[in-house]
């Protein structure tokens, strides 16, 4: 036996508390964690909960009052202010003098003698001055004197003072906490850049920039690029490999096996005799000029986004010095790349099951503390789920030591739990199924998973539309239209979200096969030149969109987000909203590309902070449409080649 036995209090199910607490939960500055808990003991009296908290920078607890909810459920909350890792747990007592003095009160309703109640209340009163500082203590010992004093003080005018609500909370800033039970586990909160909530992001090949014909594109062009990213109001331009690529096994136009000697293969074909990972491909300029694009990147207020591919070409060092790095075939070669039937012989996967693992590991650490050093803050990292996840929970935990402004996107289009895992281990965003989610009960489904916890505690999506990988059948088939509401899904059903550049402004729809996802003349494998006066484009929309991202903080989380009921199964409508119902944006669009749909919106206006039965106002921020609705069911038509979508404001103010 031990003095465990007289910790009566008993605490369960915790929430947030991801897969027993082994992973932590995510936030940005200014978020708030609300927590949960069974908290319960034998009896009837009455408990106190506290939520603990404290950075991990910092030996004191802050505690919160936790309320009970009814049902032995109890809720609390902190606010995180630091990047970084918060740590939070649950203590709690049996509360004798809060049971006295329910009990006190309910023995005077009845006309009940309380004069021996009194005088456990004195002596519960004198226990907390003795925990108490020297002021405080005096007065609490005064306070317990006139539990006994008689004199010619009637009953009642003792009782009154008795009850004095001043002393009472004074009493419970000292109780007895000698025998409180702590929830087994300290969980944790890690705390990112707001980057890696909210931002949209923008991705060019920069040798295609800018798309003069006949020309390599350089950092430079990048950089005279930016202002158009800035102008759209992108807050990352993501780059795909900047590395020297390998001669052996290049990829010729469309992922031919054969390369012409004129072209410039993948990027994500890493390593030459100009060096691997930390090295930058001869064409498009010097280190000096990749961090003079990041300079002038961060004058604009974007953050440049690197990508982390770890494979390698045949040419990269890496096979020359570190062989036991790759897998060796029984015919002595290495085993390149493959996804049956497709042959990817210009990228040699690494063996993370090498017996030489340890310094493995160390390098790759060493390729992205690299790029840290010069300035990268953000990196797109290629399909980590084909890597060692131990890997990734060590490098990644290992980096935000002492980097937790450095942001971590997945391209983990894999199975949901081992994307989920991913997020767990510590990646900050993922790409996600939004691209293969195209009808109304597809996406309801997914971003209801998405938007409610657990899954919400620690995933974050970000919504791409296209990728160089994937061009969707939707936007193969449904022309402007189809990539408008894309756009429009992409930038308000998730708080980030990005398209693959001047293919999506300038909607390129055209695949290599019908049956297929991949671009025709994809710049995956060729040089692009792009025309950025031609008339058919979406800039102008895209901006908006992006303008009407900033300005609507509703739409900068998944906090406040519901689906309302439609009677036409062709169009989706969701609002979201910030915390005080001060901006509440309602979402409407058609998911038919070819055809004008209408139908009827069900919303609940308490919801969304309008009266019931009142006439209220909504205002388009794509047309700058205002019209007047009343009550809970609204008309709706929409057009595709028009818009297929409406982005309203809801207000009842009209000015």
């Amino acid at each position: 036996m031990n003095g465990d036995g007289l910790r009566r209090v008993i605490i369960e199910s915790v929430a947030p508390e991801i897969d027993g607490g082994q992973h932590p939960i995510k936030r940005v500055p200014k978020e708030h964690v609300v927590v949960e808990a069974d908290a319960y003991a034998d009896g009837h009296d009455l408990l106190t909960v506290i939520l603990k908290s404290r950075h991990e920078s910092e030996k004191t607890w802050s505690e919160t009052a936790m309320k009970p909810l009814g049902n032995d459920r109890w809720r609390g909350e902190f606010e995180v202010t630091e990047l970084g890792v918060y740590l939070y747990t649950i203590e709690g007592w049996v509360d004798p003098f809060s049971s006295w003095r329910r009990d006190l009160l309910k023995r005077i309703e009845a006309q009940q003698d309380v004069s021996m109640d009194l005088i456990i209340g004195e002596r519960l009163v004198e226990e907390a001055a003795k925990r108490a500082n020297d002021v405080d203590a005096q007065s609490l010992q005064a306070w317990a004197r006139e539990f006994s004093q008689s004199g010619e003080s009637t009953m009642k005018a003792r009782i009154e003072r008795v009850l004095d609500e001043e002393m009472t909370k004074l009493t419970l800033r000292f109780p007895d906490r000698s025998h409180a039970t702590t929830h087994e586990k300290e969980l944790r909160v890690t705390v990112d850049p707001i980057l890696a909530r909210t931002g949209a992001w923008y991705e060019i090949f920069p040798r295609s920039c800018p798309g003069k014909v006949g020309r390599h594109g350089t950092f430079k062009d990048v950089e005279a690029f930016l202002p158009h990213v800035a102008e759209m109001g992108f807050d990352v331009l993501y780059l795909p490999p900047i590395h020297p690529i390998g001669q052996s096994f290049r990829k010729g136009k469309n992922n031919n096996p054969v390369c012409q000697p004129d072209e410039p293969g993948s990027p994500w074909g890493i390593g030459s005799k100009e060096g691997g990972h930390t090295a930058i491909h001869p064409e498009l300029g010097t280190l000096d000029d990749f961090k003079g694009m990041l300079r002038k990147a961060r004058e604009l207020k974007i953050e440049v986004a690197l990508d982390i591919a770890f494979q390698c070409s045949p040419d990269h060092p890496w096979v020359r010095e570190h062989p036991q790095w790759f897998r060796e075939r029984p015919d002595g070669t290495i085993q390149y790349a493959e996804n049956p039937p497709k042959k990817y012989q210009d990228i040699y996967p690494i063996n993370f099951e090498s017996d030489d693992w340890p310094a493995l590991w160390q390098e790759l650490k060493r390729v992205i503390v690299y790029w840290i050093a010069h300035g990268v803050r953000v990196f797109r990292v290629d399909n980590p789920h084909t890597k060692s996840l131990p890997f990734w929970e060590w490098v990644i935990g290992d980096i935000r030591q002492t980097r937790p402004d450095v942001i971590f996107l997945a391209e983990a289009f894999t199975r949901p739990h081992l994307m989920y895992g991913l997020s767990k281990l510590g990646f900050n965003q993922s790409y996600n199924y939004f691209p293969w989610r195209n009808t109304k009960a597809e996406l309801i489904e997914y971003f209801t998973e998405l938007s409610q916890p657990p899954v919400s505690e620690f995933f974050r999506a970000n919504l791409w539309p296209n990728t160089p990988d994937i061009l969707t059948r939707y936007l193969q088939d449904g022309g402007r239209p189809a990539f408008i509401a894309r756009l429009i899904l992409a930038a308000t059903l998730g708080a980030s979200y990005g398209i693959y550049g001047p293919t999506f402004e300038f909607m390129e729809n055209k695949p290599v096969q019908k049956d297929g996802e991949e671009y025709l003349n994809s710049e995956k494998y060729e040089i692009r030149s792009w025309d950025l006066n031609r008339a058919d484009n979406l800039t102008d929309l895209i901006s908006r969109v992006n303008r009407i991202r900033r300005e609507n903080p509703a739409l900068h989380d998944l906090h406040h987000f519901q689906f309302h009921h439609t009677d036409n199964d062709t169009i989706i409508a969701y609002s979201k909203t910030d915390d005080e119902l001060k901006n509440v944006v309602l979402i409407i669009v058609n998911l038919d590309p070819y055809n004008v749909q209408s139908g009827w919106v069900d919303l609940t206006l308490e919801e969304l902070g309008i009266a019931p039965g009142t006439t209220f106002q909504v205002h388009d921020l794509l047309t700058d449409a205002r019209y007047s609705w009343h009550g809970d069911r609204n008309y709706v038509e929409l057009r595709p080649w028009e818009m297929p979508a409406h982005i309203f404001r809801v207000s009842s103010d009209f000015t």
